[in-house]
């Protein structure tokens, strides 16, 4: 081996010694498995539909309550402080940013790797505890094809739906939250005379901030709004399925891995989400400067 091939298998081994290595490689196993010979279409197709409505239907009502208000106290604040100021023509770029660009999509992903990644970690976790992981190599049936790859896959689209969804609950179900207590408030008189006056900067219609909101919009936030919770929907599951495998046989160490995998799940989506929105740096601060 010539010193160069010597120097990247030295590099190779040192990777693969480390966590994030091991998940990398756990990625592509993952990926190698759809091109495994012995794969059955029906059964692959059944599994991630299933992984899919777990990780995103039922989720749904948490999420869109934690999106309203959100979503509400984002509004507020955005037409409070940028009316007062002076910048009301910049609501929509300033949505964008909060909500759209930046904390949908981690919300998000700190819901589904809260819920569905611990879930996940559970559920494998006690496989290998109970050796069924061991029974599936032993039937000839790969653990990797059968158990991750439906996970990865369902749990990715259904992180990527979720993000969509959240945002959308954010900006419409918050505005007619807002709404309504701009209602509550004109039948009620005994309201202290600086509430009602500072409730008056609320006053906006949804075509003007709807209006305002795409005008803000760019290629990259809807390029975006798939690679960000593509990239967080691919970690949750990974790193969900790594815990679990690795899990030492012991049932008391269920729960330490499930409590590892949200942290870290937690960890590894900060990270990423700092590494994506280095590509779109540029333009975000343009944006701000068009703000501030």
């Amino acid at each position: 081996m010539t010193p160069i091939g010597r120097l990247f298998h030295s590099i190779g081994i040192f990777i693969l010694k480390r966590r994030i290595g091991q998940l990398i490689a756990l990625f592509f196993r993952t990926v190698a498995s759809l091109f495994d010979k012995s794969h059955n279409f029906k059964s692959d197709a059944r599994n991630i539909i299933m992984q899919t409505y777990f990780t995103g239907v039922e989720i749904f009502i948490p999420l869109f309550i934690v999106a309203t208000l959100f979503g509400t106290v984002v509004i507020i604040n955005v037409l409070m402080r940028l009316d007062a100021l002076g910048f009301s023509n910049n609501i929509g770029s300033l949505m964008v940013v909060v909500i759209i660009r930046e904390l949908s999509p981690i919300l998000t992903a700190f819901l589904i790797a809260g819920r569905s990644g611990s879930s996940l970690t559970t559920y494998i976790g006690g496989m290998v505890i109970d050796s069924e992981v061991d029974a599936l190599a032993t039937m000839g049936i790969n653990p990797i094809r059968y158990l991750v790859m439906p996970s990865v896959i369902g749990g990715t689209i259904a992180t990527i739906i979720m993000n969509i969804i959240f945002s959308a609950s954010a900006i419409g179900a918050g505005f007619i939250v807002i709404k309504g207590i701009i209602y509550l408030t004109s039948i009620l008189h005994n309201l202290p005379i600086h509430v009602s006056l500072n409730l008056s900067n609320l006053q906006i219609s949804w075509d003007y901030l709807s209006t305002e909101i795409l005008k803000a919009l760019t290629k990259w936030d809807f390029f975006l709004a798939i690679i960000k919770p593509l990239v967080f929907g691919i970690i949750i599951t990974v790193n969900a399925c790594y815990q679990a495998l690795n899990i030492k046989r012991d049932i008391r160490q269920v729960p330490k891995a499930t409590s590892r995998s949200v942290i870290t799940s937690f960890l590894y989506i900060v990270f990423a989400d700092v590494a994506l929105s280095l590509f779109y740096f540029i333009s975000y601060m343009n944006t701000l400067s068009t703000i501030i």
